[in-house]
């Protein structure tokens, strides 16, 4: 048996840190979409007469694309160009953005919103794994990955607090239309400082995984949805129940084809599958909690849209003060350490805010766990990303990044729904004790953050348990890798 020789190194591209850049807008571009609506919501359901399922709606078919669409967009990316294919993402995403800017209806909004998630499907796993091949190995991919986590863990925030901005001073559209000024430096920057890259050879589209995941995400995502009117309801039971079987199937199909849409062998690393999880966990946080503090800041504090969202950015701060302690504590501990204590510091900032009150204000209740809760995610969003892609293979590194991606937007989605529940539930219960309607709001508020919390804690047992090993294997810069080729 032969042994293929070493492939010669090669110099590194000295674009690379302006291909960064690109990239790093490219995330926040994807991130801060999910959550620049919210404070813009109000307006837009006065302005377009959306019921409160159609407001719920504008938030879902953005989630409900984008995370049912990922891993088929990770391979689209592989196989056809990742620069294509983030060219291809950016612009349709502009487009969506624009005629979303511009809807007329409530209709007109939900499925421009669903274009949006659907081209950032393509452009979101394109970005990511041209990250990872731009900077394969050693102590830049570690510096890469740092600027990369914590553009994604403040992106949300972001979000809010340039919703709030564009609602107070403009108009809730441009929550939508600012994506264009994104989409044409993205498209400007990666045509001038990304590589092309690709797998080559005979590659074939997984046809029959392509469809099972993606009907059985959506069918998953939607019947979480349908769960805010009932769990026990036949619609929500008939969709869950078809989305956990399409998924079997999925698994099933991609253990018989040649060139699988999800190669298992990506996910049967228990470190990388502890990552996705964890990624899955701060989706839900993000998405869900960002949503239900916006409403008791304008809800019940009455805070405008514009002190809404920058009432948000102490989270923001708090996370990029403490990232750069976290990029330097975790060649020494090791994501292990920090992905477990990450998760305990922001539940108990998500414990503090349960304490919230109708008559409370800002700066007595909402802005010391906020800080906290950007530090613990910190320890987080630093190594996640570079945890689940360490050692994936080049010809693996769309579906990978797709994964990634795909997790935190399923986790949201899902992590939405059941908050929803939980908020349902307690101001029914608050109301039917006879409280008033700022204290029974107040008090769905403090048990979605408690929710919150738990979805926390368990993410820190996850890390716990999951992220055990030699540490050299997921520490940025010693083997955090991308393979020349697949063996």
């Amino acid at each position: 048996m032969s042994v293929p020789l070493p492939s010669p190194p090669t110099a590194p591209d000295p674009r690379r840190w302006w291909a960064l850049a690109v990239i790093a807008l490219t995330q926040l571009v994807v991130v801060l979409d999910a959550t620049i609506v919210n404070v813009a919501l109000p307006q837009a359901q006065l302005e377009l007469e959306l019921s409160d399922t159609e407001r719920q709606w504008v938030i879902t078919a953005y989630v409900l694309a984008f995370g049912a669409l990922l891993l088929l967009g990770g391979r689209v990316a592989d196989y056809w160009g990742r620069k294509r294919g983030y060219l291809l993402g950016m612009l349709g995403f502009g487009a969506a953005s624009v005629w979303g800017g511009l809807a007329q209806s409530g209709t007109e909004l939900i499925v421009a919103r669903g274009f949006q998630g659907a081209f950032a499907a393509l452009l979101a796993p394109a970005a990511l794994a041209l990250l990872t091949v731009t900077f394969p190995a050693g102590r830049e991919r570690g510096t890469a990955f740092a600027v990369f986590g914590t553009v994604a863990g403040t992106g949300a925030a972001v979000g809010l607090a340039l919703g709030g901005v564009l609602t107070e001073y403009a108009d809730w559209r441009w929550c939508l239309l600012v994506n264009i000024v994104f989409a044409v430096v993205g498209l400007i920057g990666a045509l001038l400082f990304v590589s092309e890259s690709r797998v080559e050879g005979d590659n074939r589209y997984d046809i029959p995984g392509a469809l099972a995941v993606t009907l059985g995400l959506a069918a998953l995502v939607y019947g979480f949805t349908l769960a805010e009117s009932g769990w026990t309801e036949p619609d929500t039971v008939g969709f869950l129940a078809g989305g956990l079987v399409l998924l079997a199937v999925f698994g099933w199909v991609e253990t018989r084809v040649a060139q699988p849409l999800l190669p298992l062998r990506i996910v049967r690393d228990r470190a990388r599958a502890g990552a996705f999880l964890i990624q899955a966990a701060i989706g839900a946080v993000y998405i869900g909690m960002t949503l239900y503090l916006m409403f008791h800041l304008q809800i019940v504090l009455g805070l405008s849209p514009l002190l809404a969202g920058l009432a948000s950015l102490a989270m923001t701060f708090a996370t990029m003060i403490t990232a750069p302690v976290a990029a330097r504590l975790l060649p020494a501990r090791g994501p292990r350490v920090l992905m477990t204590a990450g998760p305990l510091i922001a539940a108990a900032g998500m414990v503090w805010l349960t304490f919230v009150t109708p008559d409370g204000s800002y700066w007595t209740e909402v802005f010391g766990p906020l800080v906290v809760v950007g530090v613990g995610i910190a320890f987080v969003i630093i190594p996640v990303q570079n945890v689940a892609l360490v050692g994936v293979a080049r010809h693996d590194a769309g579906a990978a990044s797709a994964l990634v991606n795909s997790a935190m937007q399923i986790g949201g989605c899902v992590g939405l729904s059941v908050f929803t529940t939980i908020y349902l539930g307690a101001v029914e219960r608050s109301g039917a004790a006879g409280s008033g309607r700022g204290a029974a709001l107040t008090e769905g508020y403090s048990a979605v953050f408690l929710a919150t919390a738990v979805t926390l804690v368990v993410a820190a047992i996850v890390a716990a348990t999951m992220l055990r090993g030699p540490r050299p294997a997921v520490t940025p810069d010693r083997v955090a890798e991308v393979p020349a080729h697949v063996g």
